[in-house]
């Protein structure tokens, strides 16, 4: 299975026992799923044997959630949106959490907000990697923040790079899904040869860890800089109607899928691990639960399979926030002072460089270690003054050292985590990668339950 023997048993009875209620409740809501009629539509991506996923205006399902959730959220009482704010560290008071301390950039200035319990929801950390198909926000500031704070940090080597980013050096590495794979795309190296069935018998649709691994492989083989997602096979109108956003995104970079294969390379583009949590979303720190991408609930185990991501932030979500309404509430200082900020002396370029290199698709001991060796080494220098950038950095300083801190201390290779040197499975590391914060005058280390 994808999650290559961890898997959390009861996480993944919770999703999968869970998800359809979920998904009834947002069609209730008004998620907009696509539908032949009356009848709901169901894609196939990698390593799936049937057709299991259920899509929104052919490729942008998350968007669709989103908006579904966002629309309901506002009928709410007592829920409000602070756009143009991004939350710092947790505040702490007698070990629990007690609030937030937020970043207002229109007012340039901290809000302190006390809370009876706080999950975080801030997505992932690809902008830890220099190549991503991740947006500009993803970097990693609810596992930072929660490290910060005291919370245990679970799986973190675990980075899961999506096969099929579009190369093209002057733009983003835009995602182009794995769906299009799904409905018959082939991969081909820039000779046009089908490359993947040299690699594993499920070819195109093998799990991500092995196409991406494949592909880097290819590359180093051939000395090329990309290989090619060809889709021109298809029937004419097909991927166009099936993948809009897709189709007219490649198009703006003048490749027509229809007519032309698309450049692509992987990317990071999925942290299976996360904030460790039980099945009802809490953290080690009372009064702190996670959910979603930044959480570890054990689900994904070491190599997410396609599509349950969004699942699992749906059910794990709404439990996590039954749970923190059963909690009461507790006396807390009148005040908080915003704690201190000091920001690493390295640029955020060379630590994205130092993750992709060295953290990458393909990993070993040496670079690892050097790699970890040098953002320790850095020294910080105190906030004078505060923008998001600042903040940004200091957390993608925090999570690459985390990952390559982990990632050293997992001598083997399982899932989305391949080491060059230890190239065999190790029943000595079936087990979950812990790293809680150190006592003061200690290194952080990495245990393994």
């Amino acid at each position: 299975m994808a999650g290559d023997g961890l898997c959390d048993v009861e996480a993944v009875r919770t999703l999968v026992e869970e998800g359809p209620g979920a998904i009834e409740q947002l069609i209730e809501w008004g998620t907009a799923f696509d539908r032949e009629g009356s009848r709901l539509l169901f894609a196939r991506e990698g390593a799936h044997s049937r057709n299991r996923v259920l899509h929104a205006h052919g490729d942008s399902t998350g968007r669709e959630i989103v908006r579904t959730l966002r629309q309901h959220a506002r009928s709410l009482e007592g829920i409000t949106f602070q756009s143009f704010a991004a939350v710092t560290d947790l505040l702490m008071h007698d070990g629990e959490v007690a609030g937030v301390c937020a970043f207002d950039e229109m007012t340039r200035s901290f809000v302190l907000i006390q809370a009876r319990a706080v999950l975080l929801a801030t997505g992932g950390l690809g902008r830890v990697f220099e190549n991503t198909t991740n947006p500009d926000v993803a970097t990693g500031d609810g596992v930072a923040a929660a490290y910060r704070a005291g919370a245990v940090i679970s799986d973190i080597e675990f980075v899961q790079f999506h096969p099929t980013a579009l190369f093209i050096p002057s733009a983003p590495r835009f995602l182009l899904s794995e769906a299009l794979r799904g409905e018959g795309a082939y991969l081909r190296n820039a000779s046009g040869e089908r490359f993947m069935e040299r690699y594993h018998p499920m070819q195109e649709l093998a799990p991500r860890d092995v196409v991406s691994r494949s592909i880097v492989m290819e590359l180093r083989a051939t000395g090329d800089s990309s290989v090619f997602l060809d889709l021109t096979h298809l029937p004419p109108g097909f991927v166009r109607e099936r993948f809009p956003r897709i189709y007219e995104t490649c198009l703006s970079y003048s490749i027509d899928l229809e007519t032309t294969p698309a450049p692509v390379r992987p990317a990071a583009h999925y942290a299976m691990g996360g904030v460790k949590t039980d099945l009802f979303g809490r953290t080690s720190i009372p009064r702190l639960y996670a959910a979603g991408e930044v959480a570890c609930t054990g689900v994904h185990g070491a190599n997410r399979l396609a599509s349950n991501s969004l699942l699992e932030g749906v059910v794990f979500g709404e439990r996590g926030g039954r749970a923190m309404c059963s909690l009461n509430d507790r006396c807390r200082p009148d005040t908080f002072e915003p704690p201190e900020m000091p920001c690493p002396a390295i640029s955020e370029r060379d630590i994205r460089a130092i993750a992709w290199n060295a953290c990458g698709v393909l990993r070993n001991g040496p670079e690892l270690s050097a790699a970890y060796t040098r953002l320790q080494s850095r020294s910080f220098h105190p906030l004078l003054q505060p923008d998001r950038a600042h903040f940004e950095l200091r957390n993608i300083h925090q999570v690459a050292s985390l990952i390559s801190l982990a990632a050293l201390a997992r001598e083997e290779s399982r899932g989305g985590h391949y080491r060059t040197d230890f190239p065999c499975k190790s029943s000595i590391f079936e087990k979950h990668s812990l790293i809680a914060p150190p006592h003061p005058g200690n290194h952080a280390k990495v245990s393994f339950a």
